[in-house]
This record gives C-alpha cells, sequence and structure tokens, in this order.
C-alpha cells in the first residue's frame, strides 16, 4: 500500500543510475525534460562495475558481421577521447598469432584493416603488423612456440567506468535531474495500458511513495525482466533478457607480465580474452556463458579462475600464477537479449530501446548495450520518448564534456594542480587524475577545515576531503558507496579493508550515523567484498 505521494509529475522516470540510465537522464534533462532516476542500490553498482573496462570498438563483432554496431562503437570511442580525457585513455593492444590459431594471419590483417576503415575519424594511430620479432620484443615474457607474428593496434581504456558514471550523474543532476539511490521500483502504474509512473520504496526508510511520470524507462540491466514483474500480470511483457556471465581476475604483479595491453585467443577454446595493465595490477577476462541464476549472487566460480589462470600461464609461460597471485575476483551479467538457442558469443552486443506500448504506452525498456555505447543509446532512446511527448529538442550530449574535464587539458591542468597546491604531490596527482577539474571543488573545504587536507591512505595518498566530497556532493549515503564508487579505494588488492573503519569515522558525523551504524556500515561493507576475496578460501 502506498503510504504517501511525490508531489511532483516528471516527464521521465528512469529506472536504473548505471551508465546507460545516468546518460539517459543527462540526455533528456539537456532536453529540458523533468527527469527522476530510481535506483535500488547506488550509482553504477551493478553492470557498469563488472566491464573489462576498455572503450573499444569491438573487434571480435566483426567476425560476426556487426558492421554497424562496430562504427557505432568507434565513433563513441572518440567522442569519449574528447568529452572524458581525464578517464578515458588511449590503450594499444597487441595481438599475438599463432600456428595453429582460429585467427590466422589473413584473418587478422582483414579484420585490423577494416578497423582502420570504420575509425577513419579517429585520432589514435592505426593498426601495424608486427613479425615474430618485434613481437617478441615488446612482450619478451611470450610463449615463443609456434610465434608466427602480431599486430598491434589502439582502443580505449577508463580505469574506472564507476567514475564515469558518476560525472554523468553530476551533469545531469546539474541539469535538473532528481536521483533518489537505495529506492526499489515494486510496481509500475497503470490506468488500463497507459503507464501513469511507479509505486517505489525506499530501502532505508521502509517507506513507499508513487512517482507520477509521463513516460517510464526501464534501464535495469540484467534485471529488466525482474522490474517488469512490477506491471499489471494481464499485459505483462514476455521475456526480455538473456544474459551471459563475465568474469575477470585481477592479479598482482607477475614474472614477466606485459607492458601492453593483450588481445589473445585461448588455447583449450579459441575465445577471445584480454590481459590487460590496470589501476597497478592486470586484468585478465572475460568469460561469456549463459547464465540463468540469482542475479544478485554472481561471482567467479573456480572453474572459471582456474581457466583464466590457466590460459594466462600457457601465454607467459614464467608466470606460474595461482590462485594466491589473484587479488580479487568479479563477475557480471551482460544484459543481452534473449535467444534461445547459439553461441554465447554469438549474441547481438547492439542494444535495443524496446516500446511496450500497446499493452504499456509510455513505457520503453533498454535491452543490451555497451559500456562504449551508452551516449548514442542514450541518445536513441530519449528521441524516442521525446517523439512521444511532442519534445522537439535535439541531443546535445555529443560534444558535451562532463564536469571533470569541462575547461582542462589532463596533462597541464595535472601539472599545473600539484604546483600550486600545498598538498603532497602524491596526493595532488591523485586528485588531479581521478576527479579532473572538480579537484579544485574537493580541495575548496580545506581553506575552511584543515583537517581534511590530511592523508587518510599513505599508499594512494587519499585525502579526508575526498570523503566528504563523496558526500556532500556526489551523493554517496553508504561506507561501500564511498570506497567502491567514488574514492575508488576499493579496487585494489585487500579491497581496502584495513582502512575501512577510518573513512567510517571520518564519514559517521556528515551521515549522522551512530556509533552502532558506524560499525553496521564497515560490517556491511566486509560482507559486500567477501565474494571478491572467496578465491582466498578455497581449498
Amino acid at each position: 500500500m502506498t503510504d504517501r505521494f511525490d508531489d511532483n509529475r516528471y516527464d521521465l522516470i528512469v529506472i536504473g543510475a548505471g551508465i546507460n540510465g545516468a546518460a539517459i537522464a543527462r540526455d533528456a534533462a539537456t532536453r529540458g525534460m523533468s527527469v527522476l532516476v530510481l535506483e535500488k542500490r547506488d550509482i553504477a553498482s551493478g553492470t557498469t562495475s563488472w566491464a573489462t573496462r576498455l572503450i573499444h570498438g569491438g573487434l571480435r563483432y566483426l567476425e560476426h558481421a556487426e558492421i554497424g554496431l562496430v562504427r557505432e562503437s568507434l565513433r563513441e570511442r572518440e567522442r569519449l577521447l574528447r568529452n572524458a580525457p581525464h578517464l578515458v585513455d588511449p590503450l594499444p593492444l597487441i595481438l599475438p598469432i599463432y600456428d595453429g590459431a582460429k585467427r590466422g594471419p589473413l584473418m587478422i590483417r582483414i579484420g585490423m584493416t577494416l578497423y582502420d576503415i570504420l575509425s577513419y575519424d579517429k585520432s589514435l594511430d592505426r593498426h601495424r603488423l608486427l613479425d615474430r620479432a618485434e613481437t617478441l620484443r615488446r612482450l619478451p615474457g611470450l610463449d615463443d612456440q609456434g610465434l608466427k607474428a602480431g599486430a598491434r593496434y589502439y582502443d580505449a581504456q577508463v580505469t574506472f567506468p564507476e567514475r564515469l558514471t558518476v560525472e554523468l550523474m553530476l551533469s545531469a543532476i546539474q541539469h535538473g535531474v532528481r536521483l533518489k539511490t537505495y529506492t526499489d521500483v515494486t510496481r509500475i502504474v497503470t490506468d488500463g495500458n497507459i503507464v501513469e509512473g511507479v509505486e517505489a520504496t525506499d530501502l532505508r526508510t521502509r517507506e513507499t511513495r508513487l512517482y507520477r511520470g509521463r513516460t517510464v524507462i526501464n534501464v535495469t540491466g540484467p534485471w529488466v525482466d525482474e522490474t517488469l514483474l512490477g506491471a499489471p500480470a494481464d499485459r505483462r511483457p514476455e521475456r526480455q533478457m538473456g544474459g551471459t556471465k563475465g568474469t575477470h581476475l585481477v592479479v598482482r604483479a607477475f614474472e614477466a607480465a606485459p607492458n601492453e595491453a593483450l588481445y589473445v585467443e585461448a588455447r583449450s577454446d579459441g575465445r577471445a580474452f584480454f590481459i590487460v595493465p590496470w589501476n597497478g595490477q592486470w586484468l585478465i577476462g572475460t568469460t561469456d556463458t549463459r547464465y540463468d541464476g540469482d542475479l544478485d549472487d554472481v561471482h567467479a566460480t573456480p572453474d572459471e579462475i582456474d581457466y583464466l589462470l590457466r590460459e594466462t600461464n600457457q601465454l607467459f609461460p614464467a608466470a606460474n600464477l595461482t590462485v594466491e597471485d589473484v587479488a580479487f575476483t568479479y563477475a557480471g551479467v551482460r544484459p543481452l537479449p534473449y535467444t534461445q538457442g547459439g553461441s554465447a558469443g554469438a549474441i547481438t552486443r547492439r542494444h535495443i530501446v524496446k516500446s511496450h506500448a500497446p499493452r504499456l504506452t509510455g513505457l520503453w525498456s533498454v535491452i543490451g548495450g555497451k559500456l562504449t555505447t551508452h551516449r548514442e543509446l542514450a541518445e536513441a532512446a530519449v528521441d524516442d520518448i521525446c517523439e512521444a511527448l511532442g519534445n522537439e529538442e535535439k541531443c546535445r550530449t555529443r560534444d558535451m564534456p562532463l564536469p571533470g574535464a569541462a575547461g582542462i587539458v589532463p596533462s597541464a591542468f595535472t601539472a599545473s594542480f600539484v604546483r600550486d597546491n600545498d598538498l603532497p604531490a602524491k596526493s595532488a596527482r591523485r586528485l588531479a587524475t581521478l576527479y579532473g577539474a572538480m579537484a579544485e571543488e574537493v580541495v575548496r573545504p580545506i581553506s575552511f577545515e584543515r583537517e581534511l587536507g590530511e592523508v587518510f591512505d599513505e599508499e594512494s595518498g587519499a585525502i579526508a576531503a575526498e570523503i566528504v566530497y563523496a558526500i556532500t556532493v556526489e551523493q554517496a549515503t553508504t561506507l561501500e558507496d564511498i570506497l567502491m564508487r567514488r574514492t575508488m579505494l576499493g579496487l585494489r588488492p585487500g579491497m581496502a579493508l584495513e582502512i575501512a573503519e577510518r573513512v567510517a569515522q571520518t564519514a559517521a558525523p556528515y551521515l549522522d550515523w551512530t556509533e552502532e551504524q558506524t560499525r553496521a556500515q564497515i560490517e556491511a561493507y566486509q560482507t559486500h567484498t567477501a565474494p571478491f576475496l572467496a578465491h582466498l578460501r578455497m581449498d
């Protein structure tokens, strides 16, 4: 039963604050629409956080003749390099070519050439074929048995898609979007076949409200079908999602670890995967298997861990990686369209913006979608919604920088920020690279409260002002939010468990936590990180 009604009626209610939901909210708001975003957990707390952290065209999609998707992805890659250069960096990759591989030299040459053609307007270098000697010079620890050649090409990396999503949402909020996290949509409210809004429960207060909206878009990723269960039973759409599971390993430095990223072919099954230097560690992944299990309990299995370690050890024989070398693991489910047959890898990665009219007029769901193409997906979705609402405003996000990129050249900004601040150089450099232009806002309160300039984590140089900024500006409300999706300290070996109490104590007065609530936050964070570290307890 609904206890209270929200007083507003929004043009658009967005369910889900992953990267696609944030991008849709931002696009709609910049066209003058009133927008509410409802998220059952936190910004970027679902699928967005479990990607391979690449901004790429999808070289392997060419094998499935998804030419349009590759072109779209390459175009959006270039836009991200311009609009978020503090978060997205060019990434050179090497593709080794071995005797007997599924993808031989001719196929690689054709694929690379087509990749360059489709990215004709790029700022990155073209691909270059490497002979055997040059490949081994660049990758001295690589297995040389049967190695014929290599190919070197460019894509891009977003070290922290969580930060990218937070900035998208901050931009959306600056344009008038209202965000409510930890708010679970339990019912889609209709009058006949007309969608009038949603009913949602605040998971902290347990208060339920009705939110009225002229249109509603379901951007909950793998949870799309679960969200649609809130529609009236006689109008409920058929199954939309058929996701596949992707598992990643994060490993510490190892013998002969590559200095450049690799795009490689698994020897056991021919599947493509990546080995990528990332955040001072190496990211290995991903798997791609159909998944019909609990979407809220997705974790790496022993078999998946063994598979990725074994394949990496075959490529780098001196590595001898074992489970003990794994800092942490993570896994998620790709929000792909439901298909009954075929291989997981053959399921399209193209997004679908599906209208549920006439059964549910005013309701859309987003199916599929890649990290790279979130902006274009948002443009397409909002175009459809604008048409339904009679809004003739055009998309404005194509050349709109994110808040942290506004008016700066990252390298020059970092140099000046380090030079002009009294902070330790490590701290200043961290702030400039993680927050971009917003670093100035992060440090501003230090002039009034000097203790906010104190370093609370010697390893990273993080300062107390970051915690306050996460809460007061970036809408973090839990310790997990702060460590995993604002300061990004949780994505390192040990997952920042050793500083969790100190961060919680600093956050407590800004979130009005009692001593009991502060302890509960620490325990909740320990529970959250346990699946990432479960491999350490395996026999």
